[in-house]
């Protein structure tokens, strides 16, 4: 019987955690992160071997896999993955690379396997969608097929969402499921549908993406279509009462969302971080458009309720960000690729009864976020190059700062905890 081989990435050489060490000598409290962790190649194999294949990670949306045999390509730390639906229904992480010479066996971004079955271009090597197999053509008496099946990544899916992780022990998912618990099952995540795919291609370190992310201290200056809609802009007591009235509308609603926070250190040991945090749009708004008015079927279950004029942050690990509006869900992928290039991969879902061009237009619903994204594109490239200067030293953290803070603080401790005899 063949036995699939789930892989794990090995330890970096000695000279990149010499590298580690120096540069983690360099850090001061309260402070962003010194040149050398955005600029180093050492320094990012250290990032992907302890931190980035450390944790799960969210590919996609079961949706994209309806039928045995559908399949999707994903890059994690630098390598392809075959999402694919097998014949006995589960979701596999298949290592894009052959047994025999290592061609890449699928270029296709999503597609159907005709008969469940892969084969490599480059020697017709077959295999199925359980990446076993099945034909090695014109090899010598006593090849064993069973010896080379496709390597695997570890899979889990949560309320739709397909999370797939490279650690040679997963952390556990508890925090993920109970953050989800009172938000993604909230808004029907588990019964929707992707509506549109986009992919951005950013020349920096990927830290600067997700840094980028954690904070809306640059909201106002950088982004102002999503500031005329989203008080997370703004801070002080509008905002505040903003918050409280929504969280009214949630209770007359009868609409169980709820804050959690398992993100950044707090997570327990062994764990997954994962949080889910509450915020209102800008009164009269009630979802992301340009008229501030909802843009498809309501989900989940807001169904036959109607909007709270809120909306919802979900985090887990360290690129896998969403935000969820009553009517429509944003999966935003980080995906690093090297030291200064970085793509970002927005995912829209939608309910999946609603239909395209009838109960939403692809062009509305991507709107918002496709500008944001253009303008975040724009800020993270120009902060990657004021980066690269040898005179660039990093400044105070401001107070709306304070995730971004948490999440660099959060990566340094995971650095140090890199180091051998780490005295932490």
């Amino acid at each position: 019987m063949q036995i699939a081989q789930t892989i794990h990435f090995p330890a970096p050489p000695a000279r990149q955690l010499a590298t580690l060490r120096s540069a983690l000598a360099q850090c001061r409290p309260g402070h962003a992160l010194p040149r050398a962790f955005y600029t180093d190649p050492d320094l990012f194999a250290v990032d992907m071997h302890h931190f980035v294949t450390a944790h799960w990670h969210c590919v996609g949306h079961t949706s994209m896999l309806p039928a045995a045999g559908d399949f999707f390509t994903a890059e994690l730390a630098g390598e392809s993955f075959i999402l694919v639906r097998g014949e006995d229904g589960q979701v596999r992480a298949l290592l894009n690379v052959c047994r025999h010479r290592g061609a890449r066996l699928c270029d296709q971004a999503q597609g159907h396997a005709a008969q469940g079955r892969f084969v490599c271009p480059y020697h017709a090597w077959t295999y199925d969608s359980a990446g076993l197999l099945q034909a090695a053509r014109l090899s010598e008496p006593g090849f064993r097929a069973e010896d080379f099946p496709l390597k695997q990544a570890r899979v889990h899916v949560e309320e739709g969402m397909i999370f797939i992780t490279l650690a040679r022990e997963p952390l556990g998912l508890a925090h993920v499921q109970e953050a989800f618990a009172v938000s993604a099952r909230v808004y029907g995540w588990r019964d929707a549908k992707v509506a549109a795919r986009k992919t951005y291609q950013i020349q920096a370190n990927w830290k600067l993406v997700e840094e980028n992310y954690q904070e809306c201290y640059h909201c106002g200056p950088a982004h102002q279509e999503y500031s005329k809609r989203h008080t997370y802009a703004r801070s002080g007591a509008q905002r505040e009462a903003a918050d409280a009235a929504m969280r009214a509308r949630d209770d007359a609603l009868g609409i169980g969302l709820r804050d959690t926070d398992f993100y950044f250190r707090k997570a327990q040991a062994g764990q997954e971080s994962a949080d889910s945090i509450r915020s209102a749009l800008v009164d009269g708004v009630v979802s992301g458009s340009r008229d501030g008015q909802g843009l498809a079927p309501l989900m989940g279950d807001f169904k036959g309720r109607g909007y709270d004029g809120g909306f919802s942050f979900i985090d887990v690990g360290p690129t896998s960000n969403f935000v969820a509006y009553p009517d429509h869900t944003l999966l935003y992928r980080t995906i690093p690729q090297s030291v200064d290039r970085t793509a970002f991969e927005l995912i829209w879902l939608v309910d999946g009864a609603a239909r395209e061009g009838v109960d939403y237009q692809v062009d509305a619903l991507t709107w918002l976020w496709d500008q944001t994204s253009q303008e975040d594109r724009h800020i993270i490239e120009t902060n990657q190059r004021g980066v690269n200067s040898v005179f660039f030293e990093p400044g105070p953290y401001n107070p709306m700062e304070i995730y971004a803070r948490q999440y660099g603080e959060w990566y340094l401790e995971a650095m140090h905890g890199a180091l051998p005899n780490n005295p932490l």
